[in-house]
This record gives C-alpha cells, structure tokens and sequence, in this order.
C-alpha cells in the first residue's frame, strides 16, 4: 500500500486528540503514571480482518509525545487472525494511554472497512468485476476512508463534485427529463480530460442513451441481475457498466457474473461495522 502523506492524516488526528483532552488532559494517566514511566504494549486483532490505518494510530501516540516508538509488524493490507499483533507501541506511559482511544477509533474503523471490502472482492473473484466505494463518507474522513477501501483490494469512484460528472435522476429531471439534452450540455461543458457517467434504472433510458451518445459510462442503478446482464449485451463494450443498488456479499457474485465492469457499494463506508482490536499492555519498558 502507498501510503496517505501525514500532512493530510495530521489534521484529522489532532482534532480526535484535542476532543479526548480536552481543557484537563488525561486525568486517569496523570493520576496513576509515576514520573518518567514507560510501557510497552501491541495492538492486537481480537477478529480476523484486513489491516487499515496504521499511519492514522501512529499519529495519535507520535503527536502526544514524538518519542514515542511504534513499530509496524503487519502494514496497511495484511490479513490478520485473532490474536495476531499488528504493532507494537514503546514509549512514555501518558503519550500512550493518552492517545490510545484515538488511535484504536480510527484503526478499527478503517479496519473494518478494509475487512469489508476484502469480503466482496473474494465473493467475485473471477469476475472481471470491480468493487467501489462511492462519495457515501463521513464528513471529513472521504480520504482515509477510500484508502482503507484500496487497502481491502477494491478501488474508489469519483473523490469529488468535480472529478467527473454523474448524472444522476435528479440530474435528468433538471434537464427536463430529456437523457439526450443532458448528455450534450454535460459533453459541452466538460474538459477533455472529465469522464462522464449516466445513471439509467430502466433499459429503454439506457437505450436511449446510447442513440443520444456521450456517456463513457453508465451506472446501472437497482437493476436485477437479468437486466443487468441485458444491459451488458446492449453496451457492448461501448462505455464502463457500473452496477449499484443494494449490493452485499450474497449477492455480488451473481451481478459480477452479469458480466458488468464495477460493481458500487456504497455501506462500505457509511455503515461498515469497526474491526475488534486491542491495546495490549506487555511489559514496563
């Protein structure tokens, strides 16, 4: 994995710690820690999951106290069992107890969106399908959490409003209902380098598109896996076949065979469960 730059981490990781202090600090850890104290401790998989964040933890300790060691054992990307150690944290007993909550909210969170999309890539394997997320994000977290997507081997959609154009129902509906009129202000407005994707939910809208022309891709939206595999045959190749609309795990294995080239689900970011993972005191150091 390559990783996110800490100039773009940084922010996210001091706002968690700033919310955790406080105006008193950790008064737990400044009532208990004797002057100078020094703990090692792991993080640890309580689950079998793929592995996301790691940077993300290491900020939450490094920007409490700089001295303190956290040593990688399985990066961004490994699969981990129950018990496995992810990475091992040495350092000033009030830098790590301190930054722990942080860290472990965001490597668990970015775990299990990891862990989630892995489980959707193996259920399609052999396909010729991809898995995306989609602009489903919390606010401020659309970075990392498209990069714990990657992590898990699936790929991102658009990042932003204004990395390609998708025009969706509303879309259409604003352009009179006309999908041809659409198409042609959209190829008009956009820059040589800007994709355009349409969303069509029936095969007679894809149709017409298609006559319109315009479209270098198509987001086939809540479609069966008949019609899917229709629309497929009708594109021909011509444009990006995207399938979205309550997709899981039991279900992606028949709508990847449809024959389609991206398969979008968007819970993998907005309601993805956080993976369980511990931090484990070994020894005072």
């Amino acid at each position: 994995m390559t990783p996110l730059p800490d100039l773009m981490l940084e922010p996210l990781v001091r706002a968690g710690l700033l919310e955790d202090l406080g105006c008193g600090g950790d008064l737990t850890t400044d009532a208990l820690a004797l002057p100078g104290q020094m703990l090692r401790t792991a993080l640890v998989a309580r689950q079998p999951g793929v592995v996301a964040g790691l940077a993300m933890a290491r900020l939450a300790f490094t920007l409490m106290d700089p001295s303190v060691r956290f040593e990688v054992e399985r990066p961004d990307g490994s699969v981990v069992a129950p018990g496995d150690r992810i990475a091992r944290v040495t350092g000033p007993a009030p830098a790590i107890l301190g930054g722990e909550r942080v860290a472990l909210n965001f490597l668990s969170h970015l775990c299990g969106i990891a862990t989630a999309t892995a489980g959707i890539v193996r259920a399609v394997a052999g396909t010729k399908a991809r898995v995306c997320c989609t602009r489903k994000t919390l606010p401020g977290m659309r970075a990392i959490q498209k990069y714990a997507v990657r992590a898990g081997g699936g790929a991102n959609h658009r990042f932003r409003l204004d990395d390609a154009i998708l025009i969706k129902d509303n879309h259409i509906a604003l352009a009179g209902g006309d999908v041809a009129h659409a198409l042609a202000a959209a190829r008009a407005r956009a820059g040589h380098l800007v994709s355009i994707e349409l969303e069509v939910d029936t095969l007679d809208q894809l149709a017409q598109a298609l006559r319109a022309e315009g479209a270098d891709a198509f987001l086939l939206d809540n479609m069966t896996p008949d019609q899917l595999r229709e629309a497929v045959a009708m594109v021909n190749g011509r444009a990006v076949t995207e399938a979205s609309g309550g997709i899981t795990p039991d279900s992606a294995p028949e709508i990847a065979a449809t024959g389609v080239d991206i398969l979008s689900v968007g819970w993998l970011t907005h309601t993805v469960r956080a993976l369980d993972i511990g931090l484990d005191y070994e020894a005072a150091a």
